[in-house]
């Protein structure tokens, strides 16, 4: 990524983005995911690429930055930044994988999406050049508009025992491969985060080469240099969605202090914003 690129400022995207992705909250929660304005305009800003290397042409953003961009993208639709957050650091396996592979999956594409779910009972068996992958994971968020997915699986050796390490530990690892060559299962039925579109996906004796699996914050894997690729991307996780949740509950904030500047209550004379009680209660 160029130093131009560097200086971009991505909070202040996501601030510009906030009205058009909030005009059309009520069509992403009824059609169950994002539509295709809103995924153009996040794609047009860089806002899936926060978290990829610089090298592929990423942000590869410090932690405040992506967490701030999370919370603003949240004050206009929750299940929008969700999927963002999710899709970012998926993207961060991109540090762990060869150029040429990370460039397959993300460098060429500049609607890459990679989305990834758990999936108790799935197995990958160790065959020459890479492993046979088989099973379901429960959900995806974003899966729906991601162009690769990931599948973390307990490896098997071909004899059917389980890989370990030599303290006994299970060796697992998260296997990339093509959307395209998953079916999924249409479970993402739910009361909240409906646009997420977090269904369920599978794929049965599927073939995937060695080097398109890593061991997730793995540092012996790691080939990117940058700081943000020393944290586990659990902490991305934790810090981002964390982030959601913030802005969904600056926005119900937000939205309660308009009510209570315009609603005089029955019975009242002055709107609820001179009541004592409700004073200290939002400044509580």
């Amino acid at each position: 990524m160029s130093k131009a690129n560097e200086e971009i400022d991505y909070v202040e995207r996501a601030c510009a983005l906030a009205p058009e992705i909030e005009a059309r909250a009520d069509q992403i929660e009824q059609e169950r995911r994002l539509p295709e304005p809103v995924l153009a305009a996040l794609f047009e800003a860089g806002l899936f690429r926060l978290l990829l290397p610089r090298s592929l042409d990423g942000g590869e953003v410090d932690p405040v930055t992506f967490a701030r961009v999370m919370e603003e993208i949240a004050k206009a639709d929750a299940s929008t930044a969700w999927c963002l957050c999710q899709a970012a650091g998926c993207s961060m396996s991109a540090a762990y994988l060869s150029h040429d592979v990370a460039m397959e999956i993300f460098g060429r594409d500049r609607r890459a999406v990679l989305a990834w779910g758990p999936g108790p009972g799935a197995r990958a068996i160790a065959v020459d050049g890479g492993y046979r992958v088989t099973g379901t994971w429960s959900f995806a968020s974003g899966g729906r508009h991601a162009t690769w997915l990931g599948a973390h699986c307990p490896i098997s050796e071909p004899d059917g025992s389980s890989r370990r390490t030599p303290n006994g530990k299970l060796v697992e690892r998260t296997m990339l491969f093509p959307a395209a060559s998953a079916t999924f299962v249409d479970v993402w039925h739910v009361s909240g985060l409906k646009g997420t579109g977090s269904d369920a996906y599978t794929v049965d004796d599927l073939f995937v080469p060695h080097d398109h699996s890593i061991s997730r914050d793995d540092p012996a894997e790691r080939r990117q240099p940058g700081l943000i690729y020393c944290f586990p991307t659990g902490s991305f996780y934790a810090s981002g969605f964390a982030s959601v949740a913030l802005g969904i509950a600056r926005r119900m904030l937000d939205a309660f202090v308009s009510l209570a500047r315009e609603k005089t209550p029955r019975g009242y004379k002055r709107p609820l914003a001179n009541n004592a009680v409700i004073q200290s209660q939002v400044g509580q």
